[in-house]
């Protein structure tokens, strides 16, 4: 008889794991290298050995440009509604029940505000988990706020791309958002308040065809897929074989669609430098 019984797996990959940040002992990134979880979360969930920068949520980048990760949530229990009564395999009304229940989320982005470097800044952060992380009129209005927030209280705004575009169950009450969130972003820049996009793995779809792009700088995290339709679908439309690297950041920076490309660890640091240098304020030592 067994001493013990093995009730998870020592080991994760990217794709057994469908939570944000992964589980068990240890993690095992796409090229092979097995790093302790202990240790992948002091590193900011960053792979020392091949700098893969695992897929999480909106808390971990909120303790991370958060000052000692204090913030206050805005429109915090807001939730999408099932107005065209959506039924596929299951409906709609129950995929969100499932979602919410399984990331203690309301819906596929998050925002708030708080101090980074001492000074006032207001984030949206979307959440992967959350039905793919895919644009809905809930996503659309909480960006939207968070955008008017900005504009009202004239503080930077940061959003955090994570999305495989327009949801679906809603149809076109999902793409509407993306003129929604476009025309507040516009009277961002009317007002001369700085507005910064970082695209993380994935940015896809309607969001990458709306606000992902419209910052006044655009960024990405390293090896982040960044692009309209998947590589699948772009290559059996065209035919052709994709370049190396296609929609990779890096890929998207070379072709002039990037301002640059930061490590997890330094996004704190350069978004705030940049912040410090368009608004002429003191640089932020830290």
């Amino acid at each position: 008889m067994p001493w013990f019984k093995r009730t998870t797996k020592g080991i994760r990959t990217s794709t057994e794991d469908k939570k944000d940040t992964p589980q068990g002992l240890w993690y095992k990134s796409p090229t092979g290298k097995i790093i302790d979880t202990e240790e992948l979360a002091e590193n900011f969930y960053v792979s020392p050995e091949d700098g893969y920068h695992v897929r999480v949520g909106s808390q971990i980048y909120f303790d991370l440009l958060f000052d000692e990760g204090k913030f206050k949530e805005l429109d915090k229990k807001i939730s999408s509604k099932d107005p065209l009564k959506f039924e596929d395999s299951k409906t709609y009304k129950d995929r969100l029940t499932t979602a919410q229940k399984k990331t203690k989320l309301s819906d596929a982005v998050r925002t708030a505000v708080g101090k980074s470097n001492g000074n006032q800044l207001v984030i949206a952060c979307m959440d992967f988990a959350f039905i793919g992380g895919s644009m809905g009129s809930v996503v659309g209005e909480k960006i939207y706020r968070a955008a008017d927030y900005a504009l009202q209280k004239k503080i930077p705004l940061l959003v955090i791309s994570k999305s495989g575009g327009a949801r679906m169950m809603e149809a076109a009450l999902s793409l509407m958002q993306m003129a929604k969130t476009s025309a507040k972003l516009a009277q961002l820049a009317d007002a001369n308040i700085p507005y910064i996009s970082l695209c993380t793995d994935p940015t896809t779809g309607g969001t990458t065809a709306s606000f992902a792009m419209l910052g006044d700088i655009n960024i990405a995290e390293p090896g982040a897929l960044i692009g309209f339709a998947g590589p699948r679908v772009v290559k059996d439309t065209t035919g052709q074989d994709l370049p190396d690297g296609f929609q990779t950041s890096e890929f998207v920076l070379e072709h002039g669609f990037l301002d640059f490309i930061t490590h997890r660890k330094d996004l704190k640091k350069k978004v705030n430098l940049y912040l410090d240098l368009v608004l002429n304020r003191p640089v932020s030592k830290t």
